[in-house]
């Protein structure tokens, strides 16, 4: 080859690391060509003359009719429990004006309507009663806990609607304003809207503590962050989530001393997350978002459509952590869990060596990234319950990023802790299936 002789020692041992990579899977691809041809030769002959071989599938009219999947249940819509039932009945005929009565059910229709209920304004009257034995003068103690939150004029239920439609349909305080009053008759001014919601986050303070001491003392945590502007002022929200939990906080900093604030001394689980710097200030258990690492790799192959090296280098990465996946699906003992973890952080570290320290490589910065998160890769392999993404922190934090583009973010930092406090909770009865209003309207009839 020309040019080898002005190489030098280092640069040549690079070329013959990546002419074994080649000749390695090249390979491979015999070897399994090898194999399907001998499987191919070992299948007997076909008994018709001319018939096709044995390996063929045959055609749709050939194989005959497909026997129906056999189905639980129908799919027909199901009929929903009437609360009123109107019956419909002809009482003269029109042919001959004789009169009717009697019958047999013909034929039925359901009409799901929602009442047009105006607003409800109780007024509780305190009303003063002298006693004429003793003169004394009585006035009944007014008891409405469970249906007001302190002096609030506006009840829990009402109150739950509000926050829902604020969380969880993610509506601008102005459009709450005009569905109450198109739905219910109910005026009700923006900054009311914005007590109620301030109101709602105060009282719900100690179960948005109680989730965090939840996330702290799981066995696996997913954590993700976005930008967020607080009075045009730009910060970010942290989203730290599990199998039933999702927590955020907004803070100014992206920095590390968030992750060291929010999980403190208690978490010794897992972090799962993307590869962020501040995340490496957890001495603890790590596991790397293998969506992130795929994602970088579909872009490079992109990025050199014509180099087969890259997309040969991006397809066996890809594959390894495809075997990795399978490993960690399997019911294995622990100790083979170790040995299969070792054995892909070995095969990674092969396919990154040869581009580490190769400038001139496009899977230059893949390799080191891999590389240096080489213990944090493959930890889903033995810790059974670790996802191997980020998935479940980007889902949390993406109802954030809509409201984000709806309302531009908040004013002031009460606002922002209640933005928090409100997604915190909402998120969570979401997550468990709860109903969000039911789930608040609890919340706020229980609360000290």
């Amino acid at each position: 080859m020309s040019g080898l002789e002005e190489l030098s020692r280092e640069e040549l041992i690079v070329v013959i690391l990546r002419q074994e990579e080649a000749i390695n899977g090249l390979s491979e691809q015999v070897a399994a060509l090898c194999a399907e041809l001998e499987k191919l030769r070992s299948e007997p002959p076909s008994g018709a003359a001319g018939a096709p071989p044995v390996w063929v599938k045959p055609s749709r009219k050939e194989r005959g009719p497909k026997d129906r999947k056999k189905r639980k249940h129908s799919f027909a819509r199901k009929r929903e429990t009437p609360t009123e039932v109107v019956c419909h009945a002809v009482d003269i005929c029109p042919d001959c004006g004789r009169k009717l009565s009697g019958g047999w059910v013909h034929d039925r229709r359901q009409v799901i309507e929602l009442p047009e209920t105006p607003v409800r304004v109780i007024e509780h009257v305190l009303v003063a009663r002298r006693c004429g034995v003793c003169g004394k003068r009585h006035i009944p103690k007014l008891e409405l806990s469970g249906q007001v939150v302190g002096q609030c004029r506006f009840g829990v239920h009402l109150m739950s609607v509000v926050a829902s439609m604020a969380i969880s349909c993610r509506m601008p305080h102005r459009v709450i304003q005009r569905t109450l009053e198109g739905l219910y008759g109910l005026k009700i001014s923006v900054g009311a809207i914005s007590e109620v919601l301030h109101k709602v986050g105060e009282r719900g303070q100690g179960a948005y503590n109680g989730l965090l001491s939840q996330i702290r003392g799981s066995p696996a945590l997913n954590a993700d962050e976005t930008g967020w502007r607080e009075d045009g002022v730009n910060g970010y929200i942290w989203s730290f989530s599990t199998l039933d939990v999702r927590w955020f906080l907004y803070d100014h900093s992206r920095g590390s001393k968030v992750i060291k604030e929010v999980l403190g001394d208690e978490f010794a689980g897992t972090l799962v997350s993307d590869f962020y710097g501040a995340y490496n200030i957890y001495e603890g258990v790590k596991q790397r978002c293998w969506v992130h690492l795929l994602g970088d790799l579909k872009g490079l192959v992109e990025k050199h459509p014509d180099d087969k090296r890259v997309s040969h280098w991006a397809g066996r990465v890809k594959s390894l952590y495809e075997r990795a996946k399978k490993a960690a699906k399997a019911d294995l003992r622990q100790d083979k869990r170790v040995r299969l973890r070792q054995m892909f952080e070995s095969k990674a570290l092969e396919l990154a060596l040869p581009y580490v320290n190769f400038e001139d490589a496009p899977q230059r910065v893949l390799a080191k990234r891999i590389d240096g998160f080489l213990g944090e890769l493959f930890t889903f392999v033995d810790h059974p319950g670790v996802p191997s993404e980020n998935n479940a922190a980007e889902r949390a934090i993406r109802p954030a990023v809509i409201a984000r583009k709806v309302c531009g973010g908040t004013r002031s930092s009460k606002g922002s802790k209640t933005r928090m406090t409100l997604m915190s909770l909402f998120g969570t009865w979401s997550l468990r299936g709860q109903n969000p209003i039911r789930a608040c309207k609890a919340m706020l009839a229980t609360s000290e």
